[in-house]
């Protein structure tokens, strides 16, 4: 399991410094002479990159072998690091969060399909298992970590952190990664590069500024219909270009379409927990950056103590029951969370989030892995950029819906300041979302992904060799559940 640890570890440190910036905005933005509104934009160039670069990740890897252009990642994500903490002012500040982003598009694809060509299909369960814990623990601890960094040392050494891990990173990878590539990769297909790129950009541009009166309702509108429009371009190119960008006939495939369709919607969920939770806390309960961070670690150590579990679990129930009756409690573990009050037992509340964590990354780690568990390797490294961007897309759609929801909620209530009981609907609102998911997995067989979960079904020829004697024409079936001996 070394290779996914290697791997984990870069997308740590992506994951952790995407959080703890939000934590030093104030902090930055005193130090930069801006506005904390303004220095926003430090955050969503970082996104604009992953929309734009993302899409391209996959035929990068192929064009000149995984293990090259994962090297290159972490050495672009890491020296953007090092700039970043040098900034002494806004533009070179949102530069080197660009150049950040470049490296985070090419090293969260690029990462998991190193892993994915490197594990044999029966260790994927494990080795996915291991690979959702950053995505789980980066938000949960990095609003702590930065408010602990920002407070006692400086702002600057929330990106240099990164440094150390990112040397190891370049050093692991050299040593123990293989170099995969394919042969006779065709021409990178321009035109669906621009066309996705607008697309995503309008998206995800306009989801993240939906509910914060960063821009007019206008401008956010005008930009959703610009990624729209860009979405629809894409579309009608991709029917026509003989090697699309994104590979939309992966979706024939009944698992990827689950995972995608489904993963998209769960995700919404998950996706504003992190944004929604700390705001909470820190707003209506009056906790501060750290305290509220060291509550909401709570969900971390839930996501670590899954690890274990998720290859039995599946291989007991397999996909299909996992996937529908873990999104309905796993959303209904999100919705709950509107029902906390600053008068609550502080125990129970961490028990709570404890066991959402759980819950939320046996999820993730069953999504992750039912949609690639039929992908040919010829194909892993177009599925693993459709899997990120989409991912990345129902990630920033979840943070739109909370914050538009709490935007609503707060102004009809027309109250001066933020309680924890305007949190409410948006909590329901979301975890309804996640708990839909369930809908779009009834659809999948009960052997789905049988090959990578382990799971089997015992048919009516293998009851003979499991020593269950098959029953005479015309005796009474056995009642579900008994054995033929009761």
């Amino acid at each position: 399991m070394l290779i996914p640890l290697i791997v984990a570890c870069a997308l740590f440190m992506e994951n952790l410094d995407s959080s703890v910036l939000a934590t030093a905005l104030p902090s930055i933005a005193a130090d930069l002479g801006e506005s904390p509104l303004k220095l926003n934009l430090a955050i969503t160039s970082y996104l604009f990159a992953l929309a734009v670069f993302i899409p391209v990740s996959g035929w990068v890897a192929d064009r000149f072998g995984a293990r090259t252009v994962f090297r290159a990642a972490i050495a672009v994500f890491t020296i953007g690091s090092l700039l970043c903490g040098f900034a002494d002012s806004f533009w070179f500040l949102v530069g080197a969060r660009v150049l950040q982003g470049l490296g985070g598009a090419m090293m969260v694809p690029v990462g998991r399909l190193v892993m994915l060509r490197s594990i044999p299909k029966a260790e994927l369960v494990r080795a996915i298992a291991w690979l959702t814990v950053p995505a789980l623990i980066g938000p949960v601890i990095g609003p702590p970590l930065g408010g602990f960094l920002t407070t006692y040392l400086s702002w600057r050494w929330i990106f240099w952190i990164n440094l150390p891990i990112g040397l190891l990173g370049m050093v692991l990878v050299t040593l123990y990664i293989p170099n995969i590539r394919e042969e006779n990769v065709p021409a990178l297909d321009w035109r669906g590069f621009a066309f996705s790129a607008i697309g995503l950009l309008g998206l995800v541009f306009g989801f993240e500024t939906i509910g914060r009166e960063l821009l007019p309702d206008t401008a956010v509108a005008g930009l959703l219909l610009a990624g729209a429009i860009g979405v629809a371009l894409y579309l009608r190119h991709a029917r026509r270009h003989p090697h699309p960008l994104l590979d939309l006939s992966l979706l024939k495939i009944p698992t990827f379409r689950a995972g995608i369709a489904g993963g998209f919607l769960f995700r919404i969920g998950t996706g504003a927990l992190p944004f929604l939770l700390p705001m909470m806390l820190q707003l209506g309960f009056g906790l501060s950056a750290f305290e509220s961070g060291m509550v909401t670690f709570a969900s971390a150590a839930g996501a670590l103590t899954m690890k274990m579990a998720a290859g039995p679990i599946l291989r007991w129930l397999g996909f299909r029951h996992v996937l529908i009756g873990n999104a309905l409690i796993s959303g209904a573990f999100i919705a709950v969370c509107g029902f906390f009050r600053p008068e609550m037992s502080y125990a129970l509340i961490f028990a709570l989030l404890l066991l959402g964590g759980f819950f939320r990354s046996l999820q993730f780690t069953s999504v992750n892995t039912l949609t690639i568990s039929d992908v040919s390797n010829e194909r892993m490294s177009r599925a693993t950029s459709f899997t990120s961007m989409m991912q990345q897309l129902s990630l920033s759609a979840g943070v739109a819906v909370g914050a538009l929801i709490l935007h609503v909620t707060v102004s009809l209530n027309g109250a001066p300041t933020i309680g924890p009981a305007d949190f409410m609907p948006a909590f329901f609102s979301v975890g309804v979302a996640a708990m839909l998911s369930a809908l779009l997995f009834l659809r999948l067989p009960a052997d789905a992904g049988a090959e990578v979960s382990g799971h089997r079904l015992v048919a009516p020829t293998q009851r003979l060799s499991q020593g269950t004697p098959a029953p005479k024409p015309g005796a009474p079936a056995p009642a579900p559940g008994s054995h033929p001996a009761e």
